[in-house]
């Protein structure tokens, strides 16, 4: 399960990139908001995971 949720947080985090990346190619203020929102998603859910790893030793 926790291999899971890494490959969730890194595949979001590669989307945020992504829609920041094309917003700011195209001048679009909004997608790449998103897109950083979505990358501090993916951060939160991998620190999550770490946390979690840390706590299982």
């Amino acid at each position: 399960m926790a291999k899971d949720e890494k490959a969730k947080a890194k595949v979001e985090h590669v989307k945020g990139k992504a829609k920041e990346t094309a917003g700011r190619a195209a001048g679009n203020e909004g997608m790449t908001a998103k897109g950083r929102a979505e990358q501090a998603k993916g951060d939160v859910r991998q620190a999550k995971e770490k946390t979690k790893d840390a706590f299982k030793r």
